[in-house]
């Protein structure tokens, strides 16, 4: 009885362990067949954390299952990332395929992701995989502002060109005129005046390029001079003084007296000359241009106000690239090159200093530079060397 008792339980015992190992079976075959779990983000292949870290692109890494493994600040910055997901179709689609044929794609897309700055940004895109791995690596590089320049580049052929055809080709048309009207001496004198006027315009329009080509590459200066500010009003206003003396226009001075700055008084003097050639250009008769000076307690500011016909608001912010104006039949009237403004810039620029403009069109405009204040450690030693050379 006892040995049947205990040949049941065996059997039982049997069985269960039977089953047991046919359900282990069955478990172990379905992991075999079963897609494996995505890596963890601390299972990155070795070194590329550390290079992905490096680089300067918008760089994400994709697991088998697209979600995002690895993303650097940049890509979250622009957008192109929102917690574990690619955001943008396109790229994931990209993605997707390189993950098929393991075939290396690059292209170029327009993200409208930016609540502020551009309308859209411009990315360089290359998509790659990992080794076999099913990780899939996306770069992305801003482009927006090498568009930008480039896009600038080309209106500055197309405009140079423009301003250098047009007197050439007055120059020749007058030339073949002069020659067939030689028996006329009246039709002679009025075409070569005429002639002499687009060489002037031609010669303006050429100097104001070697000026805009030397300062606009070169570095803040090392070792300005101390400049005065009265002497760069005198000569800016000497300079433009018969052209308002033709429209009767009043220029005035205030302020400026035993002020000075640290630069370069040729370009300081090019500056203000050309602003207050401007405010001349464009002030109506017997009208009033003043320029001022102030010192405040980190800068020098000097002001060109005129009573001028104004600047349109939409138009403020591109008046001061190269050959945009805001009337261009008006600007050619005046015999406006569009390169002055862009030259102030510049100028500025190369002394640490900016160049800002208010306008209300129809009641005339204000430009003010403004020129960072000399140390005090400087206007201390020019003191003493003042008195030194006193004293002797």
């Amino acid at each position: 009885m006892q040995g049947e008792l205990l040949a049941t339980i065996a059997g039982i015992v049997g069985l269960i362990t039977g089953v047991a190992a046919g359900l282990a079976f069955r478990v172990s075959e379905a992991d075999r067949g079963r897609t494996p779990e995505p890596p963890l983000g601390s299972e990155l292949p070795s070194g590329i954390a550390e290079v992905l870290a490096a680089l300067p692109s918008s760089a994400v890494v994709l697991d088998p299952a697209d979600r995002v493994l690895r993303a650097s600040s940049a890509a979250r910055a622009y957008g192109l990332v929102r917690g574990e997901e690619l955001v943008i179709g396109d790229l994931l689609a990209l993605a997707r395929q390189v993950r098929r044929d393991g075939v290396i794609r690059e292209t170029e897309i327009e993200v409208a992701v930016r609540k502020f700055g551009p309308d859209a940004t411009s990315f360089a895109v290359r998509v790659a995989p990992l080794g076999g791995t099913g990780l899939v690596l996306v770069l992305a590089e801003d482009q927006t502002e090498r568009r930008r320049v480039e896009a600038v580049r080309r209106d500055f052929v197309a405009n140079i060109s423009h301003e250098l055809k047009t007197p050439v080709g007055a120059l020749s048309l007058l030339a073949e005129t002069i020659a067939d009207a030689s028996d006329d001496p009246e039709a002679v004198r009025r075409f070569t005046a005429r002639m002499q006027h687009e060489a002037a315009r031609l010669t303006s329009v050429i100097q104001e390029l070697i000026t805009l080509s030397r300062i606009q590459g070169a570095e803040p200066m090392a070792e300005p001079d101390r400049v005065s500010v009265e002497t760069v009003v005198e000569e800016a206003l000497d300079a433009v003084g018969m052209a308002a003396d033709a429209k009767e226009i009043e220029l005035v001075s205030s302020g400026t007296k035993e002020i000075t700055v640290m630069g370069d008084e040729g370009l300081l003097a090019t500056a203000l000359r050309n602003l207050v050639a401007n405010a001349v250009a464009y002030s109506p008769e017997r009208t009033r241009v003043s320029v001022s000076a102030e010192v405040t307690d980190t800068a020098v500011e000097i002001s060109v106000a005129d009573q001028g016909i104004g600047i349109p608001a939409q138009d403020l912010e591109r008046i001061f690239e190269r050959f945009y104006r805001v009337d261009a039949a008006r600007s050619r009237a005046t015999g406006g090159t569009g390169l002055g403004l862009a030259i102030v810039k510049h100028i500025m620029t190369h002394h640490r200093g900016e160049v800002t403009v208010w306008s209300n069109e129809g009641s005339g405009s204000t430009f003010t530079l403004r020129l960072p204040r000399p140390r005090t450690r400087e206007r201390q030693s020019s003191g003493e060397n003042s008195n030194q050379e006193a004293a002797q």
